[in-house]
């Protein structure tokens, strides 16, 4: 199995914890398409359940044969990012990223450097804003049948000084994986793991202790179930008694839609229950 990425170590357990859970936004709505110049579009909204809608619109080209790809879009937070990507070309295993950002109202211009290399056992990122500091954030992955270690460091130039660090170790295999992670400067420490049970069933959960706020230890327990080829469902809990429901489904090459609902167990008479839908369309 290929080396993941630093923040990917425990992904699996991350993805049925937080992903497909449609409650977080009151509604969204993502459009793909493809021109047959092979331009790619992306229009995303989103409609929170407090504060402003947010809404971007993005192009995509590819070159495979240079290994080239430019990528440019707008929000409705009137920002222009664009991205750069230069794969395979600089080094064997090598990605470089270019990413501007630039801001009409204010003029403000940010510029990051992004690195990615992997090889059959090693992955390692650097990410570098030139704008803010400079900053480095720095992370590196080794594995071996199954088993990684990796560690995290943020530096910033202009202080001179490391301003984060975490580490992480994990085991995968195709049908669990477990990681612990120690984040915040070794302060908040998380054991999860993911279960696939079965072609319809996975399962996972995790813990979490914050060493500089207690004895008290964050407990939260998922689950998905694939009802048939187009569609599943998925629901979890959390020590506090936050529950979550999700439904979705394929109704046609495309379109998918997805529903969810958080409800708070402990206090049902309240109004702190949150429903939200997901559109999403693709051609």
């Amino acid at each position: 199995m290929a080396v993941p990425a630093f923040s990917d170590i425990a992904k699996a357990s991350n993805d049925i914890l937080n992903r497909d859970f449609y409650h977080v936004s009151a509604a969204s709505l993502d459009i793909k398409s493809k021109a047959p110049n092979g331009v790619t579009f992306n229009v995303k909204g989103k409609s929170s359940h407090e504060g402003k809608n947010a809404g971007s619109m993005e192009a995509k080209y590819a070159d495979p044969l240079s290994g080239l790809t430019v990528t440019q879009g707008w929000s409705t937070a009137n920002v222009l990012d664009t991205k750069v990507e230069l794969n395979e070309k600089i080094a064997k295993g090598l990605k470089a990223e270019i990413l501007g950002q630039f801001m009409p109202a204010s003029q403000n211009v940010g510029a990051k450097l992004n690195l990615h290399f992997k090889q059959p056992n090693f992955h390692g990122r650097a990410f570098v804003d030139a704008a803010n500091g400079p900053t480095a954030n720095i992370d590196a992955v080794v594995g071996h049948e199954g088993f990684v270690v990796g560690a995290e460091a943020g530096y910033d130039v202009s202080k001179a000084a490391i301003t984060r660090y975490a580490a992480a170790v994990g085991y995968s295999m195709p049908l669990y994986s477990a990681a612990v992670t120690a984040s915040n400067n070794l302060s908040i420490f998380s054991f999860s793991y993911y279960h696939k049970v079965n072609s319809e069933v996975e399962a996972g959960a995790k813990a979490t202790w914050d060493s500089k706020a207690g004895n008290t230890v964050g407990l939260e327990v998922a689950g998905k179930w694939r009802l048939d080829p187009t569609s599943f469902a998925k629901a979890k809990v959390n020590d506090r008694g936050i529950a979550a429901l999700a439904y979705n489904i394929l109704l046609r090459p495309g379109v998918k839609v997805g529903i969810g609902m958080s409800l708070d167990t402990q206090h049902l008479k309240e109004a702190s229950h949150k429903v939200g839908a997901s559109f999403e369309f693709e051609g």
